[in-house]
């Protein structure tokens, strides 16, 4: 389902060349389709870089993206909003519109792509119901406490019914109690067969939920990392 092939990424400073900051060095790692991993590392490791690879919000310096099956360094510009259809993603500030229901909020994703109303009804209560908020779509995300709103935050993710969920520390701001319901979520949607990619600083969490550990250090992938050849 994704696959990194020897990926870096460098950013380079202004007024230098051929310097700059390696964000991620040689990166090999692999997903299979319905497989939950997190992804870890100290603050300023690549992990937010890895996942914006994956979005198509940055282009690897060197090496190959592969999802689902196609080289994201082919797709041309207007194949970009195709290809993140097919990846949900989940931040830890929710990203809500305040000035919109929850209703609107998650159903913005199909509006882009050019749902018909009917069917955007259809999937958004669809979401809804998947994260227990069904009932909730008259209210304004910001009368909904801070559990709510990243179950707005996920029902938005996965109104596209994508193959691939990427989560940017969807924990970071909730207590133990409401983690553990909202990577319960992120199981449920694993065991229909979504791959799941989680980023956090949560080691407690990781640890309790047993799942494979991607570890970056220093933009090198120290634990996870498959060997360089594994690919053929």
């Amino acid at each position: 389902m994704v696959r990194f092939d020897r990926v870096s990424k460098r950013y380079s400073s202004p007024g230098t060349q051929g310097g700059g900051k390696e964000a991620l060095s040689s990166v090999n790692f692999e997903l299979q389709r319905g497989e939950f991993a997190f992804l870890t590392g100290h603050s300023g490791a690549g992990k937010s870089t890895l996942l914006k690879l994956m979005m198509l919000m940055e282009r690897p310096s060197r090496g190959q993206v592969i999802i689902d099956g196609q080289n994201l360094a082919r797709l041309r510009p207007s194949q970009v909003p195709f290809h993140r259809r097919k990846v949900g993603v989940v931040f830890q500030n929710h990203q809500l519109l305040f000035d919109r229901s929850v209703f609107d909020n998650v159903a913005l994703p199909l509006q882009i792509a050019g749902f018909t109303p009917a069917e955007a009804g259809r999937r958004v209560r669809a979401a809804l119901d998947s994260v227990g908020l069904l009932g909730m779509e008259k209210r304004n995300p910001i009368e909904l406490s801070g559990g709510e709103q990243q179950r707005v935050g996920i029902a938005r993710a996965v109104v596209n019914k994508p193959p691939l969920l990427l989560a940017d520390e969807p924990t970071g701001n909730l207590d133990p109690e409401l983690s553990e319901e909202i990577m319960k979520l992120f199981t449920r949607f694993q065991q229909v067969g979504v791959t799941v990619l989680i980023a956090t600083h949560d080691i407690a969490l990781i640890e309790r939920m047993g799942h494979r550990r991607l570890i970056l250090d220093q933009g090198s992938m120290v634990q996870g990392q498959l060997q360089e050849g594994v690919y053929g």
